[in-house]
């Protein structure tokens, strides 16, 4: 049993602006805990925002997330329902 399964919700969407800036930037390695942590819960996590801005390596990092079936960054809320429901 996951956190998930526990409180009955296993699928997370947060708007960008809620989320520190230090989880954007790689070098805090802030993101790769909290998503490390989120899939060890079974926790599915879909970020609204603007993801144009930014270092390569974010690019990048988005980009890859944006492949896997647990972290999804999204321009509107249609997408990130979209994405988790799958």
């Amino acid at each position: 049993m996951t956190i998930g399964d526990q409180y009955g919700t296993s699928n997370i969407i947060l708007p960008k602006a809620a989320i520190s800036d230090n989880f954007f930037d790689l070098s805090s390695q802030l993101a790769g805990e909290i998503l490390q942590a989120y899939i060890n819960y079974g926790i599915r996590l879909a970020i609204i925002g603007e993801f144009s801005e930014g270092s390569k390596a974010l690019k990048d990092f988005i980009r890859e997330s944006n492949k896997g079936s647990n972290f999804y960054f999204v321009p509107n809320l249609d997408d990130a329902i979209s994405h988790l429901s799958k």
